[in-house]
């Protein structure tokens, strides 16, 4: 399955060490998600193919939790502030509409290999079910290609061209994979209405290999994007891209008039100067002054 794989500032959230290692946990996750996902396929050539699907099931609910991260980590970088999508459409179709897409459709391609793992368990005549279960396979790996789609189209304007480059390197292979993906899934479902199989034997050869292959793109993108995350904590190297329509403005607005009650009840004291201070304290010493034409007359 495909993850978010953005080159924004306004991933930038939260303490710099908690969130490189949140980022590079992230990130590792991703890729032993697809090397387990890749033995699961596997696994399908073996004397038990069921063991496959519980490894599929496995690595399907690790993709589901990056992509949850993804998902929170651009809400953080923004302070959960939903307002600002409306200056950066992007923001609200890439950083928001990609992750929640792509988990939507890991929960689909999940649930779908859970039903055909439940119908083994139970043994035959649950062919509704079964039918569900393959319809599933084809909507999650839609909504997995849509994802990549949508993670394909962002556009830069302030990223420097190393940034893109390494975008682009992940975004390619995720696409990719997708496609296989869904391109698997129909294949098996036109292949089980013309040859009557049920169960674990419903899931064709075909969309096994293209399971395989299409695993093997994930994980490449995954080696890509440790990299890319890699490059991207190095932020006094790389020029991240920033939000679009004044949302950047206005997000930093908003951070810097939130003062703590504390901190805004002694500022005015500290800008007074002493003699203003000394007044409001009743410290004062009068001091008397002499007129400018006494001190002349003083004087001569």
């Amino acid at each position: 399955m495909v993850k978010l794989a953005s080159a924004r500032e306004s991933r930038m959230y939260g303490p710099r060490l908690s969130r490189n290692r949140l980022e590079y946990i992230n990130a590792g996750l991703y890729v032993f998600a697809s090397i387990v996902l890749l033995s699961g396929f596997a696994a399908q050539f073996s004397s038990e193919p069921k063991s496959g699907l519980v490894l599929l099931l496995i690595a399907l609910a690790i993709f589901t939790i990056v992509n949850v991260h993804d998902l929170m980590a651009h809400l953080a970088g923004i302070d959960y502030r939903f307002t600002l999508m409306e200056y950066d459409m992007q923001l609200a179709v890439v950083e928001f509409a990609a992750p929640l897409v792509l988990t939507l459709g890991t929960i689909l391609f999940f649930l779908g290999i859970f039903f055909i793992l439940f119908e083994a368990e139970r043994g035959y005549g649950l062919y509704k079910l079964e039918h569900h279960a393959l319809n599933m396979l084809i909507a999650g790996s839609t909504l997995w290609l849509l994802g990549s789609i949508i993670n394909s189209c962002q556009i830069y304007e302030r990223a420097d061209g190393h940034v893109q480059i390494l975008q682009g390197s992940v975004s390619i292979p995720f696409l990719m994979g997708s496609l296989l993906f869904i391109v698997g899934a129909i294949l098996n479902s036109r292949e089980r209405t013309s040859n009557i199989r049920h169960s674990i034997a419903s899931l064709a050869e075909v969309w096994v290999w293209m399971g395989i292959f299409g695993s093997l793109l994930f994980f490449i993108g995954g080696l890509l994007n440790v990299v890319k995350v890699f490059k991207m904590q190095q932020g006094n190297v790389l020029r991240l891209e920033k939000l679009r329509g004044g949302a950047q403005e206005r997000l930093i607005h908003i951070r810097e008039g939130q003062v703590p009650f504390i901190v805004a009840t002694e500022e005015p004291s500290r800008r007074r100067s002493p003699p203003e201070r000394a007044v409001e304290e009743g410290t004062t010493n009068v001091v008397q002054t002499t007129p400018y034409k006494d001190v002349l007359v003083g004087q001569t």
